[in-house]
């Protein structure tokens, strides 16, 4: 049978605590009943699986729900979630600044900060920094260092989701594959005051994250537009089986969920829209010329700014300009946005999404009116005719739901789950 995002969960005597979990999260199965009606398991064997579920913390009875008899008789009792048992730390970097906060498992957020980290400095003194924040944060939100299940972080860049390490980054210099997870690991482990023994994790151990350094707190990494996408998808759009989001900033990135999993490529370099060649005699930081992010990223329409005598020096500049209205910043806008939409019109016949998400420093009304003049005018009416062209419902909030989205979701499948009530000794 199918989970959540398209998991398989066993049926029968296979079925583990770890897929009862995953049937009460996914909201499939709630209650005692439709477990065992869900799996073949006896009442007994679901007992017992729940019952290593309770004692972990990790679920919760709720209210009755309704009596299914028409005889009458008790309500059934509600099984939920139990998202107090452990916080999440995330993070989402972009070239000039970053933001961290502690959410919940369900992805609400309690304490948030934001500040100037230059990723030019490089990962050693921009992951220390981090690991400070976080520290400082768990203390604004009341949590301790040893309730945090997990990090995730968002970055600029493309992600090898394997090992937790970007590839070739054209915006990152210093940070080709580096091991950022045990950077950041350590470094949160410093600043907190955390033992870094292997394997050592909040809620029992959790086994180090792909290659790296295992640190006392499993680190998830991913690329910035794939954690944005992620964390919309599943807030807004959850019965949206193809959704892409499309970032324009300093470059420009998009990151795809289909069939409810971030869809990455073979080696994380999905969704590199921001270096297709558009013909232009451009300079893109990358060192090839004619990117599409040499010409209508927020970094271009900044120098086209500049170079008109307008200050402007950064995507983030580009949209304070927006935001009051600056006419030449909104007319280069749209031009940009017409750019882009020219490439997404290939996008969209490719994939065929439900939704098309603009987030960014972009994301206004003249870039998104110059997305839609040409993506309506070159893609097949076939694959708009039940499109929907939209901007971030959560913001710059959207990379950080997705980092805690992808933590919990990892932490808490079937099979890790497992491992971790087996080291709970529950």
């Amino acid at each position: 049978m199918t989970g959540r995002a398209g998991r398989t969960v066993k049926a029968g005597n296979q079925a583990s605590a770890g897929d009862l979990l995953e049937l009460v999260r996914s909201g499939r199965a709630t209650t005692r009943g439709a477990l065992q009606q869900a799996t073949g398991l006896s009442r007994a064997t679901v007992g017992q699986r729940l019952d290593r579920l309770f004692r972990a913390g990790w679920l919760r009875e709720g209210a009755g729900g309704p009596v299914d008899s028409p005889l009458g008789g008790r309500p059934s009792i509600t099984l939920e979630f139990d998202d107090a048992h452990a916080v999440v730390l995330a993070a989402d970097l972009d070239t000039r600044h970053g933001r961290a906060a502690v959410l919940t498992l369900t992805g609400e957020i309690l304490a948030e900060h934001t500040g100037v980290l230059v990723i030019d400095e490089g990962p050693e003194t921009v992951l220390g920094e981090l690991g400070r924040w976080f520290a400082e944060l768990l203390e604004k939100a009341g949590h301790r260092a040893e309730e945090v299940c997990g990090i995730g972080l968002a970055v600029p860049g493309p992600v090898d989701s394997d090992t937790g390490r970007v590839v070739q980054p054209p915006i990152m210099p210093g940070w080709d594959g580096y091991d950022i997870r045990g950077r950041l690991g350590r470094a949160f482990a410093e600043h907190a005051g955390l033992r870094t023994a292997p394997g050592a994790g909040a809620g029992g151990t959790a086994p180090g994250v792909g290659g790296g350094a295992r640190t006392a707190v499993p680190v998830l990494v991913d690329n910035d537009a794939n954690l944005m996408a992620y964390g919309e998808q599943r807030s807004g759009y959850p019965d949206c089986s193809a959704f892409a989001l499309v970032k324009v900033s300093t470059g420009i990135g998009a990151g795809m969920v289909v069939g409810g999993s971030i869809y990455r490529g073979v080696d994380g370099g999905a969704g590199d829209i921001g270096h297709i060649r558009v013909g232009a005699d451009a300079l893109c930081r990358c060192g090839s010329y004619g990117c599409l992010a040499a010409v209508a990223s927020g970094g271009a329409v900044a120098r086209r700014l500049a170079e008109a005598g307008v200050p402007a020096a950064s995507g983030s500049d580009v949209r304070d300009l927006l935001t009051s209205g600056h006419p030449e910043a909104m007319a280069l806008a749209r031009e940009a946005g017409r750019q882009v939409g020219d490439v997404l019109a290939t996008v969209v016949t490719l994939l065929n999404p439900g939704v098309l998400m603009i987030a960014g420093d972009l994301a206004g009304t003249p870039f998104l009116t110059g997305v839609r003049e040409l993506l309506y005018q070159r893609a097949l009416p076939r694959s708009t005719a039940h499109l929907d062209v939209v901007t971030s419902r959560l913001g710059e909030r959207a990379g950080l739901v997705g980092a805690g989205a992808l933590v919990v979701e990892y932490l808490y499948a079937p099979e890790r789950a497992e491992e971790r009530l087996a080291a709970l000794g529950v």
